[in-house]
C-alpha cells in the first residue's frame, strides 16, 4: 500500500548507538501527534489482550551529517510541514521544562541538531529527504 503521505525521522549519524536510539524514539513520539490521522487504531491479540496503538504507516529513518540536518529542517520549515526536533542539549536536560528552555534558548540557525522528525504530503517529505540516505 502507498500512503499519500509520509512519516521521515533523521538522526545525526555519528551519535552513539544509545544515542541514536533515544532520538529515534523521542522524534516518533512527537510526530504522533502531527495529526489525528497518523495514528492507527489500537491492536487486539486473540486471547482479548489490547496494545497502543502506532502509526498507520512506515517511519523511514534516514542518517544525516550536521549540516544535512540544518538544510533539512530549513526545507521542513519553508514548507509548513509538522517538525520535531531534538538538539544536543537535551542530552543534559532531566525534564519537559528543561528541554523547551534549552530549545528556546538557541536561534534557529544556530541549533545543534541530532534529529529531525518530519511528515506530510509525501512529495514535500521527498523534497526535504532528498539527498539522504536511509540509516543503515
Amino acid at each position: 500500500m502507498r500512503f499519500d503521505t509520509k512519516i521521515a525521522i533523521i538522526v545525526r549519524t555519528d551519535l552513539a548507538d544509545w544515542q541514536k536510539l533515544n532520538v529515534t524514539a523521542f522524534l516518533a513520539s512527537g510526530l504522533a501527534h502531527a495529526t489525528s490521522e497518523i495514528v492507527g487504531k489500537p491492536y487486539e491479540d486473540a486471547s482479548g489482550n489490547t496494545y497502543l496503538p502506532m502509526f498507520r504507516e512506515p517511519v523511514l529513518v534516514h542518517g544525516a551529517d550536521a549540516p544535512a540536518l540544518a538544510r533539512a529542517r530549513a526545507r521542513a520549515l519553508a514548507r509548513s510541514l509538522p517538525t520535531a526536533l531534538f538538539t544536543e542539549d537535551l542530552f543534559r536536560t532531566g525534564n519537559e521544562d528543561d528541554n523547551r528552555a534549552a530549545v528556546r534558548a538557541v536561534e534557529a540557525d544556530a541549533l545543534n541538531l541530532v534529529g529531525l522528525g518530519i511528515y506530510g504530503p509525501r512529495s514535500q517529505v521527498d523534497k526535504v529527504t532528498k539527498g539522504l540516505k536511509l540509516h543503515g
